[in-house]
């Protein structure tokens, strides 16, 4: 049955109802029911598939294995959807952080960190954050709204784009792990997250693997496990305290879900196994979280769970209460935790000349905005006068 285009809608923030559709809002099954309703063959579907996930074409032009009639077509229905980097900055250390804005003028935050034996690129699911975490500068800024599963593969797109890590291009794929551990809390939008994974591992696309990605949660107890089920990615679980107390203030979700309760639902998290660990985050926050006896309760806290201790020296941000924890004090908190048989590598502060702190460039991107508003002459009303964040 053919379709009108005027019927077709993509759903996403900011796009015109009746527009072409976004292929990156798509599954690969929902692409090849709307080619389908076009009366093409489902092999198109692998075609077009191919091009805008392992070659990354932006357009319809350079699909050379299509007929130019069929390419008009499809431009006419179809396209190929990027966030626009409102911002790129470049470290000294290669970290290489991106602002960037979708269709309704939304902004997120993406992150490259390149090291020797990867290169891992941090993404965000949401525009803003629905938690209040106080050690965390997205936790100051509300949460506008979900990201779609397009926006959320976009962000890979992009970066794929400035970065050349297509899987068609040169050997050695800049791009080799994902965690979602940006802006925003990924169970809280699970649905979409979840489906971006599916076009994100999908092996004839941008094929990186499941063991290769992981999902950071604060400890939204009550998707966890379907977390596990439907996506199959590692999991890591923001910590940061071993005490209801202390967790209380750091990660106020903690009052919903305390962290009995969370660690019950890391040992039931499906596929969890020696080769399978939970990743428990630790930023270190000077007097708060640091002494030895923190480090010895987080030890008996996590008995019986497959696990590692990811320890995050505190990256400082404008207005902050907080500090890092001394570098001898991560030390010996460190020694003690390996000592009872627990991998826990300190990161290393990355990109602290670029804000690479997570919420940091939207954040300034914000303040610029309000810079930007002046007043229009006779109204008192403030306008924008530029263009946020550029």
């Amino acid at each position: 049955m053919q379709v009108a285009v005027d019927h077709w809608s993509d759903g996403v923030p900011g796009h015109c109802v009746g527009g072409p559709v976004d292929i990156t809002e798509l599954s690969r099954g929902e692409l090849a029911g709307r080619l389908a309703d076009l009366g093409l063959p489902a092999f198109r579907a692998g075609q077009l598939w191919h091009w805008v996930y392992h070659r990354g074409v932006t357009g319809f032009e350079p699909m050379t294995t299509l007929a130019r009639p069929l390419r008009a077509q499809l431009a006419g229905r179809f396209r190929i959807g990027r966030p626009e980097p409102a911002l790129e900055q470049r470290s000294t250390d290669g970290t290489v952080k991106w602002l960037f804005r979708f269709a309704d003028g939304s902004e997120a935050e993406t992150v490259f960190i390149p090291e020797t034996d990867r290169g891992t690129l941090c993404i965000s699911s949401q525009v803003g954050c629905t938690l209040t975490c106080s050690f965390c500068r997205t936790g100051t800024q509300k949460l506008v709204r979900n990201l779609t599963a397009g926006e959320i593969v976009g962000q890979v797109l992009a970066a794929s784009d400035a970065l050349g890590a297509w899987p068609s291009g040169r050997p050695g794929r800049p791009i080799t792990n994902i965690v979602l551990m940006g802006m925003g809390e990924p169970l809280y939008n699970l649905e979409n997250v979840a489906a971006a994974l599916r076009v994100i591992t999908d092996n004839e696309g941008l094929s990186i693997s499941k063991r290769r990605i992981t999902l950071s949660t604060s400890g939204v107890v009550p998707e966890i496990e379907r977390c596990g089920r439907e996506t199959g990615v590692n999991l890591a679980v923001s910590l940061h305290a071993v005490t209801d107390e202390v967790r209380n203030v750091l990660v106020p979700i903690n009052r919903k879900w305390p962290i009995s309760v969370l660690m019950q639902a890391c040992r039931d998290y499906p596929g969890l196994s020696n080769a399978r660990r939970i990743t428990f985050e630790y930023v270190m926050l000077d007097g708060i979280n640091d002494g030895p006896a923190d480090a010895r309760a987080l030890v008996r806290l996590l008995g019986g769970i497959p696990a590692k201790i990811n320890l995050i020296p505190f990256n400082p941000w404008p207005g902050t209460r907080y500090r890092c924890s001394p570098a001898p004090v991560i030390a010996r908190f460190a020694e003690i935790v390996m000592k009872a048989g627990y991998a826990s590598p300190v990161r290393a502060p990355r990109g602290r000349d670029i804000l690479a702190a997570c919420g940091q460039l939207r954040s300034k991107s914000e303040r610029q905005g309000r810079r930007r508003r002046e007043p229009r002459a006779g109204t008192g009303v403030g306008v924008e006068i530029e263009t946020v964040g550029s």
